[in-house]
């Protein structure tokens, strides 16, 4: 009698899962595909309509004020203490003024970085970081305009996206910190980072990557001749963490490995997309940043702005892309703001090559 419930049980509970399954209304969504490779190699972007459009409404790029007339007296003329646009003509310094404001802190205003019973005070420590990174977007549009940036350029805004704090910033991970009983050795994995797209990979990869100057020793180079090889600079180890930084651009970018890579031949520049170039260029951009701006501002930040290890915010792809394959759709948000686009004599240089080197060249 018990088999017989069994079995009567058993044959009702498949029914009732066909009838589900044949009346949830399932159907694939529409899709929209780009081919991102050379024709035939099915290297293609694939996206859902209704993800496409909703990725490209989170990246609208914000509307632009009106163009002044140029000319007129410069801002070093009326203004006191003004460092780095001092060449700007009055008009301009305030349009961008007003821009910086919508653009970083539309809800604090002016106040987020002046005093405004005096205009020229230092006093508040948003002013002076304000002011590098105002050198430092007009070091992005100059320094990496033909490597990375292109035309579009960047903003405030391209990072910010009207927050005083950027949304996609990261800070040094410390890992478990237990204070008692068995400490387990995890080699810096199993916490699940978003940095790693919630893999088991290794969770500090960023500040390995992304935390220095371009340098030989610096290469991310994983490939090798043998299996599970063990040489100097290519251990296991060393191949998880360049395997986690992968899904971290993947995730930052919003697009999968074969955006920038032949998946048949992973290495090969021969059979890479022309991405993979511009992405290289990339890497070397973040790290200079980095290291000639954000890094140097910890000391002027305050102890809740800094990180768990007492660093301060540093930048990564996603910080500008927001899970775009091109910030801000690729929208021009600096052909109006042609003093962010000034090589800033202040600034460090970024030291990288003119072209990635010849194969076999760093990966990526």
């Amino acid at each position: 009698m018990k088999t017989l419930l069994a079995l009567i049980g058993g044959v009702l509970t498949l029914f009732l899962a066909i009838a589900m399954l044949g009346t949830a209304g399932w159907t694939r969504p529409p899709l929209v595909g780009q081919q991102t490779g050379f024709r035939g190699t099915g290297m293609d972007y694939v996206q859902t309509r209704a993800g496409a459009a909703a990725k490209k409404e989170a990246n609208a790029a914000p509307a632009v004020s009106d163009k002044v007339e140029a000319g007129g007296e410069k801002a070093s003329a009326v203004y006191q203490n003004v460092k780095v646009l001092g060449d700007v003509s009055v008009d301009e310094f305030n349009r961008l003024m007003v821009s910086m404001t919508e653009w970083v802190a539309p809800e604090q205003g002016c106040t987020f970085c002046h005093n405004t019973e005096n205009m020229a005070d230092d006093g508040l420590y948003q002013k002076k970081v304000a002011r590098r990174m105002l050198q430092m977007v007009q070091d992005i549009n100059s320094t990496w305009k033909e490597k990375h940036v292109h035309e579009a350029g960047v903003t405030c805004y391209t990072c910010h996206r009207g927050q005083p704090v950027p949304k996609q910033v990261w800070f040094e991970n410390p890992g478990p910190n237990f204070t008692s009983g068995f400490v387990p050795r995890n080699n810096g994995q199993n916490l699940a980072s978003p940095s790693v797209g919630l893999s088991s990979l290794p969770y500090n990869t960023y500040a390995d990557f992304y935390a220095h100057k371009d340098t030989p020793d610096s290469a991310i180079r994983v490939n090798a001749t043998s299996a599970l090889p063990e040489t100097k600079g290519k251990s296991i180890q060393q191949a998880e963490k360049t395997f986690g930084l992968m899904i971290g651009m993947s995730e930052s970018l919003g697009v999968g490995c074969a955006f920038c890579h032949n998946t048949r031949a992973i290495a090969s520049w021969e059979q890479s997309t022309p991405q993979r170039v511009t992405a290289w260029h990339g890497i070397r951009m973040v790290r200079s940043l980095n290291a000639d701006y954000l890094e140097p501002l910890a000391s002027l930040l305050p102890e809740n702005r800094l990180g768990p290890a007492g660093d301060g915010p540093k930048v990564s792809c996603g910080t500008c892309h927001n899970g775009a394959s091109k910030p801000l759709n690729g929208a021009n948000v600096v052909e109006t703001f042609p003093e962010l686009t000034k090589p800033v004599a202040a600034a460090a240089p970024a030291q990288i090559p003119a072209t990635p080197a010849p194969a076999p060249a760093p990966n990526p």
